[in-house]
């Protein structure tokens, strides 16, 4: 039901609404009992399985389990096990901390895994026969990304230290004494001035390596280095890698003088006595990254871009032969992007990761001839890692299950689901089947898109549309169990769901993914209006007066450029949208990517900034939207949300905000999320089921 405050262009009753609604968490965050509807609710419910890692005889798989605790509203992480037959879970650590990374010893013995309990996160080690967790570091600053030497003598590790620090010791102090100084204000010379969602401070995240407790401290292999790795701010310990001697470590980083504007990243190989380090890929000024040395230690694999400053381009694997210090394309032929490498124990085929139509799939690549073969074809698939006895280890999720751990051949035979900790929540949780189906899109092209039907479908009924729109805008609805924008909460909340994957998508060949360069509001736009068209003219359930249209990042400038081009929508939602392109461009971090979408920065193109900015066609915007922003997004600043919402009320467009001061481009903690679900799904029934 309409509420005239909602709408009012000023004054404190507005602000009343906004609190009012910020307060509207429910007390309880639990699904309900027995059979219902998939919510919000069951998805935070879920626990959430990643980082699978098996045994050195292959015959565990440790894996981490993290959860959500209702009453404490925290979330906690702990190590689990499951034999590679499926028939034994056993729990290792059982803290309410985080407990992360695990890696076994080469002799498979111990257990080595990185948690802050305590308050500091440190290198812990466990038996996976039993017993208590015992601490190995207790360094000053905070580690993370650990894994073992191949002989079980070292650790590597990351920690964030100043270039200019001799050692741990110095950082830790620097660090209480910014702490303690009342003085807050910083100082910049160059970009990055912050980057996702924190503020540059000088810190710089490095790799090292220790022997262990008792004896020297560790070493810094990238002493005095003005640059990170693993890369900020989402690079882990694939970035990393030791040789098979132990004598060297392949890193990713990158150490270019405006990081702003570069996507050079490269991989080194540094000594791991500290002596040192070489770049092996100083060629080329795009992407190098995920280096993995082969099982003889003569050949690293990696995967590499060809278009500096360009971060969608194709990911080939390149196999560097260290002897001769000479490079081969392996899949130069391959029209995907490879996601991430692992070498079989034989080193004659390489295992990858894939987007492809929809889905995540695993690929085996010939060392040889490069050959690709697929392994595993279905769903959405994670953490893949070779194991003993010829065998893949991953984690596997869909639109209609979360993710748990799995097995299967090198041929992909076999295939063995190992856990099922989320059963009784899906078997609680009514969803929806999605159904595939293709359209001619702009240019003819053949487009792909999801739809699922609402829960509870009675066939004669008509049912309102929820019309998502992915972010990237490079990315894809995949058949994936997603935690922010997952298309069964609106299935479950009575709605036919669409998703389309519009030309500037993923896994449908590089040129198709390169159509959206220049042409944000074209293409992509023509699109998800021939895609709506089909799903009316196809579906007789679809009622085309009610829908509404919703997306976050791209998806959000897509619903800010839909208001000025069409009036099909009945309402719209707007998360972490752009209103105007050439605004964004001088508050964003990560520059390259507007240089290259746009083709240069705003005053060299000023016409196509201007073009495709939904700032243009605010004097057509007539249709009801929700906005919503994280005051913490630095990629799209939440002044962006703000100048959309002051749009709106400006022209006294029925609207309203939600804002988060601590979430950043994502929505990520569980009672905001609950809110941010219930909000958006309320603004849908609002104006699509009254």
């Amino acid at each position: 039901m309409r509420s005239t405050s909602l709408f009012s262009l000023a004054g404190p009753a507005a602000c009343a609404v906004l609190l009012a609604t910020a307060a509207a968490v429910p007390a309880s965050a639990a699904p309900p009992s027995g059979a219902h509807p998939f919510s919000v609710h069951d998805m935070v419910a879920m626990e959430r399985l990643a980082d699978p890692q098996p045994s050195p005889d292959g015959k565990w798989v440790v894996f981490t389990r993290r959860s959500w605790d209702e009453k404490d509203n925290k979330v906690s992480i702990n190590l689990w096990m499951v034999s590679i037959d499926g028939k034994t879970l056993r729990r290792l650590t059982s803290s309410k901390s985080s407990d992360t990374v695990p890696r076994w010893s080469p002799d498979g013995r111990t257990i080595a895994f990185v948690s802050n309990r305590g308050g500091s996160s440190q290198i812990w080690t466990i038996d996976p026969a039993g017993g208590e967790a015992i601490r190995r570091s207790d360094f000053p600053v905070d580690v993370d990304n650990v894994q073992w030497s191949p002989d079980g003598t070292r650790f590597a590790f990351s920690a964030e230290v100043y270039p200019d620090c001799a050692d741990l010791q110095c950082a830790a102090k620097r660090d209480k004494e910014k702490e303690e100084n009342p003085v807050k204000a910083r100082v910049y010379t160059k970009l990055m001035i912050r980057h996702w969602d924190t503020w540059e401070d000088g810190k710089r995240s490095h790799i090292f390596v220790w022997p262990g407790r008792g004896v020297a401290g560790p070493v810094d292999l990238m002493k005095g280095v003005d640059a990170d790795s693993p890369t900020k701010p989402f690079g882990g310990t694939e970035e990393f890698a030791w040789s098979p001697d132990g004598q060297e470590i392949a890193f990713t980083a990158k150490m270019v003088e405006q990081p702003a504007t570069s996507t050079d990243l490269d991989i080194y190989v540094a000594s791991t006595d500290g002596s040192g380090f070489t770049c092996i890929t100083e060629e080329n000024e795009a992407v190098d990254t995920a280096p993995a040395y082969s099982p003889d230690g003569k050949t690293i694999a990696y995967l590499a871009m060809a278009r500096p400053g360009y971060e969608s381009d194709r990911q080939a694997i390149v196999l560097y032969d260290r002897a001769a210090r000479s490079r081969r394309v392996l899949t130069d032929s391959w029209d995907r992007s490879a996601g991430s490498v692992a070498w079989s124990r034989d080193g004659k085929t390489l295992f990858v990761t894939a987007g492809d139509e929809g889905r995540q799939k695993i690929f085996s690549v010939s060392a040889a001839s490069g050959r690709v073969t697929p392994v595993v074809s279905d769903h959405y698939n994670t953490g893949l890692s070779v194991a003993a006895g010829g065998k893949l280890v991953f984690a596997q999720d869909s639109l209609t299950a979360p993710a748990e751990v799995f097995t299967c051949g090198l041929d992909g035979a076999g295939l063995r689901r190992l856990t099922r900790v989320n059963d009784e929540r899906v078997a609680a949780a009514q969803m929806s089947q999605p159904e595939e189906f293709w359209f001619a899109g702009a240019r003819g092209e053949k487009v792909r898109g999801w739809i699922l039907k609402p829960v509870g479908f009675q066939p004669g009924r008509k049912y309102p549309v929820a019309f998502l729109i992915h972010g990237g805008p490079q990315g894809s609805w995949e058949d994936h169990f997603h935690y922010r924008w997952n298309p069964q909460a609106y299935a479950g909340a009575g709605y036919v769901t669409v998703a389309i994957d519009f030309h500037g998508s993923t896994g449908y060949g590089q040129a198709f993914t390169d159509s959206i360069n220049r042409d944000w509001g074209g293409a992509p736009y023509e699109d998800l209006m021939k895609g709506l068209d089909h799903v009316i003219s196809t579906y007789d359930y679809v009622d085309a007066g009610r829908v509404g249209a919703l997306g976050a990042s791209y998806g959000g400038y897509m619903v800010n450029w839909i208001a000025g081009h069409t009036d099909r929508f009945k309402c719209l939602v707007s998360h972490d949208g752009e209103l105007d392109i050439k605004s964004t461009y001088y508050t964003t971090e990560e520059l390259w990517f507007p240089e290259w979408e746009m083709g240069g920065p705003p005053w060299l193109q000023r016409s196509t900034y201007d073009h495709f900015s939904p700032e243009g066609y605010v004097a057509k915007w007539k249709t009801p939207m929700l906005v919503i922003h994280g005051a913490l997004d630095f990629r799209l600043v939440d002044t962006e949300g703000m100048a959309v919402f002051t749009a709106l009320q400006r022209r006294g467009i029925p609207s309203k905000f939600l804002h988060f001061p601590d979430e950043n481009h994502w929505v990520l903690k569980a009672r905001n999320s609950i809110l941010w679900h219930e909000t958006v799904i309320g603004w849908l029934d609002q104006w699509l089921k009254r």
